[in-house]
């Protein structure tokens, strides 16, 4: 069925032009007679040029809008890391004020613990965790807008997402208490935004703040390494969440994301990225299975 715009069904309403009527069928209870068509145009003849000149505008007004709403939206272009954000903490790294806990991505506890609590991170750690005592300070790491408090994102017992103008969010997880700052809240890069606690609720057990780069719609997630300022060569040589080798890796692969800056981004659901046949380290007998499912 087509559809036309009143424009152009008045067009194909009006008589046509001097050649193109069908002539009238003579009757058979009367003399044949004949119309002329030799006579001059109709009102609605003469006005043919007039409605011609509004339709096509109109037609081609009608093609562009239909053309824009079945046009897809491209996706965001998201910024490549290059050291653009702060770090967590406005104090300096040190014994006694944080250090870096466990790293992002196959890390050899992720390893162990991929059927479990990381089954639904593709097997991956995809945060950094920074170990510090509870009650530490907590800065964002840029300029943003809070968009959850406390949202349904993990990290317990409290998390933040600020999400940032440039198409990223940052999820600060762990907190000792839920955050003071408003969904809605503008922040500045620097500035206190919560403090951390620990994900057992006892201050001795694992106190740290985890922390994640995430895409807006929540469902991919990027090394935090790439898109922080710092020099990650000191900060790596003490690791206390590490006592054998930082990295999971396959011994069919080998030498696979084995660095803290190449570990590959994770997509919430997606299949597992380290279901190694064989792997080193090996599993300790007892680790739950994979699933299977993904």
């Amino acid at each position: 069925m087509r559809i036309l715009s009143p424009a152009l069904s008045l067009i194909t309403s009006a008589p046509f032009a001097k050649g193109n009527q069908a002539r009238p069928a003579a009757v058979d209870d009367g003399p044949v007679t004949h119309t002329s068509f030799d006579h001059q145009p109709t009102a609605s003849q003469s006005q043919l040029p007039k409605l011609l000149s509004i339709a096509f505008p109109l037609g081609l007004l009608l093609i562009g809008v239909a053309s824009a709403r079945t046009t897809p939206t491209a996706p965001p272009v998201l910024p490549s890391p290059s050291g653009q954000y702060g770090l967590p903490f406005a104090a300096p790294p040190g014994p006694d004020t944080w250090l870096l806990g466990q790293f992002y991505g196959n890390t050899t506890f992720a390893y162990k613990e991929r059927a479990t609590q990381y089954q639904y991170g593709q097997g991956l750690h995809f945060g950094l965790d920074f170990t510090a005592a509870c009650g530490t300070p907590v800065v964002a790491i840029s300029d943003g807008v809070v968009s959850e408090v406390d949202g349904p994102h993990g990290a317990a017992p409290h998390n933040l997402v600020i999400d940032h103008p440039d198409g990223l969010s940052s999820l600060y997880g762990h907190l000792l208490q839920k955050a003071t700052v408003k969904v809605g809240q503008r922040v500045r890069r620097g500035e206190v935004v919560a403090v951390s606690g620990d994900s057992q609720l006892s201050c001795v057990s694992e106190p740290h703040l985890h922390l994640e780069i995430r895409d807006h719609s929540h469902l991919k997630l990027f090394n935090p390494v790439g898109y922080l300022n710092a020099d990650w060569a000191a900060l790596s040589l003490v690791d206390p969440d590490v006592d054998g080798p930082a990295f999971e890796q396959s011994l069919d692969r080998p030498g696979t994301w084995q660095f803290l800056d190449d570990q590959p981004p994770v997509r919430i659901g997606g299949s597992f990225l380290n279901a190694y046949p064989r792997a080193w380290p090996p599993l300790a007998p007892g680790t739950p299975a994979l699933s299977g499912k993904r």
